[in-house]
């Protein structure tokens, strides 16, 4: 919950590293409630300009992919804490891209060459592939994380299990985010899975090679949730999720790597 004298923070798009870190001092530290403005990098920081050739794709520095911003120090946060994380409002910048690069994607196989389109974003409700098919804009955060306890630097993808680019589409202003604390840092760009409360949903998302796998931790974390905090015994709570739970591969970015989320509407509890 808020408190009534919630401080309001910004962070630049000038502040910013490429791995998890936690040995990376903090940006800013604030306090339970407070609210941080991020002004985020686009994901190759600069690197891709926009009506660039699909041949730069190739020469894209990949240690230079996804900018974190921050980190944020949360003061009383502690190692076996949840943080709860509210994004209150996204707005997308001036424009945006999408590639196939080669190598990477569900059908690399299929598209062996790289392809880039850019579309202008703004103020816009639709992004314009051709002037009959528009595609309606809804901005959620790709990369979302914590620094680990795990010494040294992480890459983004494929995520920790401090989560990073988990990449869920689901995760838009409104909606919250629950991650397990490890040290006290927080940061945009998942113990517990990451798990969100988004638009009546609880939605808990599980990554890895493996989709059954993932579907399975999905809903055992679903079943501990649903234990720990509405005291149903783990019989009935997964009696519940068979009955009302929805479950959804929520990405499919990098092979092996996969994401699937499992939802349980709030509106099942009075």
């Amino acid at each position: 919950m808020a408190r009534a004298t919630a401080r309001e923070h910004a962070i630049g798009r000038d502040t910013y590293h490429f791995k998890w870190d936690n040995s990376i001092p903090p940006a800013v530290e604030i306090e339970p409630g407070d609210v941080v403005h991020f002004d985020t990098e686009e994901v190759t920081a600069g690197q891709l300009k926009k009506g660039d050739p699909a041949s730069e794709l190739g020469a894209l520095d990949f240690d230079r992919l996804y900018p974190l911003g921050g980190p944020v120090y949360v003061k009383g946060a502690e190692p076996g804490d949840t943080l709860e994380v509210e994004i209150l409002q996204l707005k997308p910048g001036s424009w945006g891209w999408s590639a196939l690069l080669p190598g990477l994607g569900l059908l690399s196989s299929d598209f062996p060459d790289p392809y880039v389109r850019y579309f202008d974003l703004g103020d816009r409700e639709t992004a314009e592939l051709r002037h009959d098919i528009q595609i309606p804009i809804a901005p959620f955060c790709g990369t979302m994380g914590v620094a680990t306890d795990e010494p040294g630097q992480h890459a983004v993808l494929p995520p920790t299990k401090g989560a990073g680019n988990v990449d869920t589409r689901h995760l838009t202003a409104g909606t919250k985010l629950y991650l397990p604390v490890y040290i006290h840092f927080l940061t945009p760009a998942a113990p517990l899975q990451p798990r969100s409360d988004e638009k009546g949903y609880h939605a808990v998302c599980a990554l890895g090679p493996d989709l059954m796998e993932n579907a399975r931790n999905s809903v055992r974390d679903t079943i501990a949730w649903l234990a720990a905090d509405h005291g149903l015994s783990r019989e009935d709570a997964y009696i519940l999720c068979s009955l009302a739970g929805d479950l959804r591969i929520s990405q499919i970015v990098d092979q092996p790597n996969f994401g699937v989320s499992f939802y349980l509407p709030l509106s099942v509890f009075n």
